[in-house]
C-alpha cells in the first residue's frame, strides 16, 4: 500500500461497512464532532459516521485542541442514540478505547495502551485522542444521542511545538480498512453490557501501579493509580491513605526516576 492509494471518500466507507451506518464525508471541515452536533441540530435521527480528511479546528478534551492534518490521519465522529439510560461520557469513553485498540490489534502486530479516561499510546507516546459528547433531546431533557470523535495519528509524523509526546501508528494501513474496522467494533461495543469490555480495558491500561496526578477544582494531587472499577472510574491512593474514585478528570503519569 502506497499513499497514493490511500483514497477516501462516503462510497468506499459504505462499501466496506455495508448498511450498517449512514457514512458523511467532508474533504475538510472544522471538527467532526461539532459538524455531528449540527446535523443532530438539524433533525439527523438515525445512525451515522461523519468523517473527514482534515480538521482545521479538532478538539479535544478538557478544551485542548486535535492536531488534525490532511491526510495522515484519522478524524471521525461516530453517533448512536441510546434506547436506555446514558451511563455517563467515562463509560462511553471507556467503550470507545477498546473499540480503537481492538481495530489496531486486528490489523496490525501492535498492542496500544490506554491512558485512562481517553488516549491511546503506544510507545510510551499518544498516538489516539477520544472525546465523547452527549446531546439532550429538546423536549425530554435526557440524553438522545451520543457522540463519540476519535481522532488517530496513522501516518503523522511531524507536530507542532504545542503538541507534547505524540507519535503514529505507523502502520501500512489504509486509512478506510481502519475507519471500518473502528466502526465495527464501535456498532457491536455500544449495545453491549459494560462487563463485556471492561475486562479488555483493565488488561490495556497503561497506569495502573503507577504514581500519577490529577486535576481536580483546578487543584493538582498526587496519588497511586490503584484499579479500574466496574463503571470505569479510576480507584487512586492518595498521599493522606484515603483512596478516591476518580470519575473524570485529566491525569499525567510521574516519570520514574
Amino acid at each position: 500500500m502506497t499513499a497514493k492509494n490511500d483514497i477516501l471518500n462516503a462510497e468506499i466507507l459504505e462499501k466496506k461497512l455495508g448498511d450498517d451506518i449512514e457514512v458523511i464525508y467532508y474533504p475538510s471541515i472544522d471538527s467532526t464532532n461539532t459538524q455531528t452536533k449540527r446535523l443532530i441540530g438539524k433533525g439527523k435521527r438515525n445512525t451515522f459516521l461523519v468523517v473527514s480528511e482534515e480538521q482545521t479546528n479538532g478538539r479535544g478534551r478538557q478544551g485542548k485542541s486535535f492536531y488534525s492534518p490532511a491526510k495522515t490521519g484519522i478524524y471521525m465522529s461516530f453517533v448512536f442514540h441510546p434506547m436506555a439510560d446514558f451511563s455517563g461520557v467515562v463509560s462511553c469513553t471507556t467503550a470507545a478505547s477498546v473499540a480503537v485498540c481492538k481495530a489496531i490489534e486486528s490489523l496490525c502486530d501492535k498492542r496500544p495502551e490506554i491512558k485512562w479516561v481517553n488516549d491511546i499510546y503506544l510507545g510510551g507516546k499518544k498516538i489516539c485522542g477520544i472525546l465523547c459528547e452527549a446531546v439532550n433531546g429538546a423536549e425530554t431533557g435526557r440524553v438522545a444521542s451520543v457522540i463519540i470523535g476519535i481522532g488517530l495519528n496513522l501516518k503523522t509524523t511531524e507536530f507542532p511545538d504545542y503538541v507534547e509526546n505524540a507519535h503514529c501508528l505507523d502502520a501500512e494501513i489504509e486509512r478506510a480498512d481502519m475507519i471500518s474496522e473502528i466502526t465495527k467494533e464501535l456498532i457491536n461495543i455500544v449495545s453491549c453490557d459494560y462487563g463485556d469490555f471492561i475486562d479488555y480495558y483493565r488488561a490495556h491500561s497503561m497506569i495502573i501501579g503507577r504514581d500519577i496526578d490529577f486535576i481536580e477544582n483546578g487543584e493538582k494531587t498526587h496519588a497511586k493509580a490503584l484499579e479500574i472499577d466496574g463503571e470505569g472510574g479510576l480507584r487512586v491512593l492518595l498521599d493522606n491513605g484515603e483512596i478516591k474514585t476518580l470519575k473524570s478528570g485529566e491525569i499525567s503519569i510521574r516519570r520514574r526516576n
